[in-house]
């Protein structure tokens, strides 16, 4: 079957915002290349506006598209999946960015061995700066996850990872921006407390986060060479990564990330 389009989504949210955006920005399609639908009569209507294709059911996105991008809650992907199942086919790629989803609950209800791709994205993705992990599943062959690979790299960087570490990756860029949110609202409450301005602090944290991750993807120095870096013998950044150590830092962070993955496999179907 020949699709009309080349590029469908079912659900206009933040992420599929991000997603599509990204996919424009770039152009890796045409507008006049991807058709949407979404619950909302209000946001198909605004994406119309972009020149993309406003589908009036999930049938439809995926009767007349190839790659078919489910970017809906867990809560929901049940109903979108039976919704969409008599019109799915072999020409059909599958791309779902539902955290904890399986492959397995996902080609059950659609009723064959369709192409997928999992996703686990993360929220800087709405400003281009995403970070995304994928998983080919099979049947799905080299040049489709290829493509798809490029869509999410359109708004940011993606990375391969194996199928069976969907969950345990969820900590390192799914979940990780609201710890380094967390890290932020206490650098700066805490500022605020020695007299700083608030807002200064966050913009001076912030930038110091921006110049760290570059320094850390760009400076071919590892992050104990980094680190060596910034410590001075006897000097204040020793004295504060030693009360890190003191208090546990390392043994909370990998706790965190374990209870994290723990009830990502709770809720995984």
């Amino acid at each position: 079957m020949s699709a009309t389009f080349k590029v469908g989504f079912i659900g206009l949210g933040n992420m599929a915002s991000a997603i599509i955006g990204g996919i424009l920005a770039k152009e890796v399609v045409s507008p006049s290349q991807i058709c949407a639908y979404d619950v909302s009569s209000e946001k198909c209507a605004a994406f119309a506006e972009k020149g993309l294709s406003a589908a009036k059911s999930e049938q439809e996105v995926v009767a007349q598209s190839k790659y078919v991008f489910l970017c809906v809650k867990p809560q929901v992907i049940t109903d979108v999946l039976t919704a969409l199942k008599p019109a799915a086919g072999e020409h059909n790629v599958f791309v779902s960015i539902a955290a904890g989803v399986g492959a397995q609950y996902i080609k059950n209800i659609i009723g064959f061995d369709c192409k997928l791709v999992l996703v686990m994205p993360n929220t800087p993705l709405m400003l281009g700066e995403g970070a995304s992990a994928l998983a080919c599943i099979p049947p799905t062959g080299t040049e489709d996850f290829i493509f798809v690979k490029s869509i999410f790299a359109s708004a940011g960087i993606s990375e391969e990872i194996p199928a069976d570490k969907l969950c345990e990756v969820i900590p390192v860029n799914g979940s990780s921006p609201a710890f380094i949110y967390l890290f932020a609202k206490i650098v700066a409450e805490f500022s605020k407390e020695q007299g700083i301005d608030y807002d200064v602090a966050l913009r001076l944290f912030s930038q110091t986060l921006i110049g760290s991750a570059k320094m850390l993807t760009e400076s071919k120095l590892t992050p104990d060479e980094l680190i060596k870096m910034v410590s001075s013998p006897g000097g204040t950044t020793l004295k504060a990564l030693s009360t890190f150590e003191e208090y546990g830092f390392e043994k909370t962070v990998r706790a965190a990330m374990r209870s994290c993955i723990d009830r990502a496999y709770e809720l995984g179907r």
